[in-house]
């Protein structure tokens, strides 16, 4: 697999290599040891989620709060997704920026975002399925949401009428949410970032 960090610190884009023939394909969608080298350290995996939209759905943008925050890794194994990441990190040099990457269940593509960054997607198709490896498992109370329209961010859903939640809907904007105190500080992800690896780490790739 080929591993891409984007342009916002933490994130990253993972292209697996597809082996198919006539009876099918094989990949391999996660590789603890290649992801740790990119990264820095191992993702702890604390939680997998499921989740499945209908055409036009908008999710997120999601985040918690650090520590522990929630990293994830999340790919789309039914369908198809815009999804993007979101630099929420007051003090970040790329504060506010978005990345999206579309992830299918043709590219097979998957992304990682650490914590501290926050999490959307669009469905592009009828039941798009995610998978999600998380770092955390889901605490309630240390979890957040910055409103997908927030004309600050300016995303731009390919969907005619997006189709949010009850909580994403009447999420605070990103300016809001950073009056409330709500988004991380860039420092303390940098420093609970660095708190997770390992002393004189190293996996071997094979390569």
């Amino acid at each position: 697999m080929k591993i891409r960090e984007l342009s916002i610190e933490g994130a990253w884009e993972i292209t697996p290599q597809q082996y198919g023939d006539p009876r099918g394909m094989f990949m391999e969608w996660y590789r603890f040891d290649m992801l740790a080298e990119a990264v820095g350290h191992p993702l702890r995996l604390a939680q997998a989620n499921l989740s499945v939209s209908a055409r036009g759905v908008v999710r997120g943008i999601h985040f918690a709060d650090v520590p522990p925050g929630q990293a994830k890794y999340v790919t789309c194994v039914r369908g198809a997704v815009l999804d993007v990441i979101v630099d929420l990190r007051v003090g970040s040099p790329t504060f506010g920026r978005r990345e999206g990457v579309r992830l299918d269940d043709t590219d097979r593509r998957a992304v990682y975002l650490g914590e501290g960054l926050g999490h959307g997607f669009c469905a592009l198709t009828d039941d798009a399925t995610l998978s999600y490896l998380c770092s955390a498992t889901y605490n309630p109370t240390g979890e957040h949401a910055v409103h997908p329209l927030d004309e600050e961010l300016g995303i731009e859903w390919p969907a005619d009428v997006p189709l949010l939640s009850t909580r994403d809907d009447v999420a605070p904007t990103l300016a809001q949410a950073r009056e409330r105190g709500l988004l991380p500080e860039y420092d303390s992800c940098r420093r609970f970032v660095a708190s997770l690896r390992p002393d004189g780490m190293s996996y071997s790739t094979g390569m």
